[in-house]
């Protein structure tokens, strides 16, 4: 292919209790990405919008993925990226990881599909790195895989799949503030009691559990973090009255959307989820601070072609 356009969705990271193992994506919101193939060699990024992300691609996530693509495959050619940013830069909701994955999928389509599912998630990792400090993959994985992606283990590299139940919904309040993913993992503790961490175990097991068995209930008795949580939480204001809205409406519960300032809630069905929305927003609205919101059905595919 000489050029491609391709969609990368956003995605919800953590989902409460599975830090760094665990993600989805959402169907409709995300970044439009096309890939040009070029005869000088080389990675070119071009940002539209108000975007003041870097463009040199040494510098740039989906620049650094582009790169190191191209150096594997040793292809003889350049591309130029024109990346549509529609996930705001510090969102929460998988910005870098937008363009990191979406340009590991575009990137293998432009090189003739060379490389394997768990080999674009490794490269898509690289701009996560350069972003946050940390090459997760609790974003970059959902964004290519679609429903819900479980990192089982990095070294190696090992990622399951897990369809989304047929009713679930996510809503999403995102503050426009700006929590650096970078700033939010440094005040995270190294060390935590026994006890709290077979808790956490717990939750984590029986919401796969959950998911797999479309079992709502336990699903929302699972989406229970006390680890990243409450330290994270200060960094969000309002925070929890917007849970404490959300699960006045109905929901099965929420929490932080990655490293914040976004938070997602999950519910049986669009009605009790649009409820959630319009619960969530009343709470913000007597605040100065702008928001959005989103409703959204779990994406079951991730990078698409356009």
């Amino acid at each position: 292919m000489e050029k491609i356009k391709i969609f990368a969705p956003a995605t919800v990271a953590n989902v409460s209790c599975a830090f760094d193992v665990l993600g989805f994506p959402l169907q409709e919101t995300g970044d439009v990405m096309t890939f040009l193939k070029t005869s000088e060699t080389g990675v070119k990024i071009r940002m539209l919008g108000n975007s003041n992300l870097p463009t040199e691609a040494e510098r740039n996530v989906a620049g650094v993925v582009a790169l190191a693509m191209l150096e594997r495959k040793s292809s003889g050619f350049g591309v130029e990226i024109e990346i549509d940013k529609r996930i705001k830069p510090g969102s929460g909701i998988g910005s870098s990881a937008a363009s990191a994955a979406g340009a590991a999928f575009g990137m293998n389509l432009i090189l003739g599909e060379v490389f394997n599912q768990n080999e674009l998630i490794e490269f898509a990792m690289l701009g996560e790195k350069l972003a946050s400090g940390v090459a997760h993959a609790d974003n970059v994985a959902p964004c290519i895989t679609g429903g819900f992606a479980l990192v089982r283990s990095y070294e190696p590299l090992d990622v399951i799949r897990i369809e989304s139940p047929d009713e679930l919904y996510v809503t999403i309040l995102h503050p426009q503030i700006e929590v650096k993913t970078s700033d939010s993992r440094r005040v995270l503790k190294k060390e935590l009691p026994l006890k709290t961490a077979v808790k956490q175990w717990g939750n984590i097991a029986s919401l796969i559990s959950a998911l797999h068995t479309s079992d709502y209930e336990l699903l929302g008795r699972s989406l229970e973090d006390i680890i990243i949580e409450p330290i994270r939480s200060v960094f969000i204001p309002l925070f929890y009255e917007v849970k404490q809205a959300a699960k006045d409406a109905g929901t099965l519960g929420s929490g932080i959307s990655g490293s914040g300032p976004s938070i997602f809630a999950l519910s049986k069905g669009l009605e009790t989820a649009t409820k959630a929305a319009e619960a969530m927003k009343k709470v913000y609205a007597q605040t100065d601070i702008e928001f959005d919101i989103h409703v959204s059905k779990i994406a079951a595919t991730g990078c698409r072609l356009l």
